[in-house]
């Protein structure tokens, strides 16, 4: 379980408020990285239709025998512990690209950032996702504090909570209001 002071802890590393961190902890998450003991992810089968192209699979086909799994087209999704079930089957055509094409934990941040995340491969960076909520907080530090990432920082910093939800949860954040709810819960716990 994810502590004020864990949280306090990254939220003075990135030289942010609190109150940030837990706004985007309960936005992102709902407050839980796991779920009946299995971790919080949702599998993305167009991120594994790239994955497996990257590595030479021939997708039209694996498209039309599993569509659930590998769509060019996102969606599919089971929702809750239902998505460990796709992520289970989709290991069975490749275990790293289906590894890639999910997102983790408290923070969702997807598999194909590991080598960004300075983890040595898909699999470590698995390992470490299922070990703990405190590993799931150190995986958003990694990728929140890396150079490629200073303008979600500075968001971060600024408030700016369009930029930050465009940044983090990419274009389509505006029809799931990302940036209302980011600021309606910052402005929860910053009371």
């Amino acid at each position: 379980m994810i502590t004020i002071e864990l949280l306090q802890n990254i939220a003075n590393k990135l030289g942010i408020e609190l109150a940030i961190m837990q706004a985007i902890t309960k936005v992102e998450s709902r407050s839980a990285g796991f779920q009946k003991g299995l971790p919080v992810i949702l599998f993305e089968r167009h991120i594994f239709y790239r994955q497996l192209q990257k590595q030479g699979f021939n997708v039209e086909q694996l498209a039309k025998k599993h569509p659930d799994l590998v769509n060019s087209s996102a969606g599919g999704y089971l929702g809750g512990i239902s998505e460990n079930y796709r992520l289970a089957q989709a290991k069975k055509i490749d275990i790293d690209s289906a590894i890639e094409s999910t997102s983790w934990g408290l923070f969702q941040i997807m598999g194909f950032y590991w080598q960004l995340l300075g983890y040595p491969s898909a699999q470590h960076f698995e390992q470490h996702m299922i070990e703990s909520e405190a590993q799931q907080l150190d995986a958003f530090y990694r990728f929140i504090s890396h150079q490629s990432n200073c303008k979600l920082l500075k968001a971060m910093k600024d408030k700016d909570f369009s930029t930050f939800a465009k940044l983090y949860n990419g274009p389509a954040y505006k029809k799931n209001n990302y940036d209302i709810k980011l600021k309606e819960a910052y402005e929860n716990y910053a009371k």
